[in-house]
């Protein structure tokens, strides 16, 4: 596996541009998502290792019940949320992603969270 790609859910045009941008000068191929299509539609045609997942995905839905959906049909896909919101953390639909990263301008906290789960996917893969 030497590609390493992340797929990233976020229903802001702005935000999927700014993460593509970043992780693609990382290194990373990234597929991008508006939230609307099936979820696991989006990741058997994208095969990424890594899914960046937005908690708020527009006013009908969740990305906490796209978690659910994808943890259905994965357990091991490594799943990272990421959300303007840190209340979220409480949430017990939660728990089934592997990190939990709030927004922000600086993505050093985003990218540090991608690599380890990127490693988890690497490890997983082998």
């Amino acid at each position: 596996m030497s590609e390493k790609k992340v797929l990233v859910v976020d229903d802001e045009k702005h935000i999927r541009m700014l993460y593509q941008e970043e992780l693609e000068t990382e290194g990373y191929t990234v597929a991008t998502s508006n939230g609307e299509e099936d979820i696991l539609e989006v990741i058997e045609r994208e095969n990424p290792q890594v899914v960046i997942l937005d908690i708020k995905l527009g006013s009908n839905r969740s990305g906490l019940d796209l978690l659910q959906e994808i943890r259905s049909q994965d357990q091991e896909l490594p799943v990272i949320l990421s959300t303007a919101y840190d209340t979220f953390q409480h949430d017990l639909k939660s728990i089934a992603a592997d990190y939990y990263v709030v927004k922000s301008v600086d993505l050093s906290e985003l990218k540090s969270k991608i690599d380890l789960a990127m490693q988890k996917a690497m490890a997983r893969a082998k």
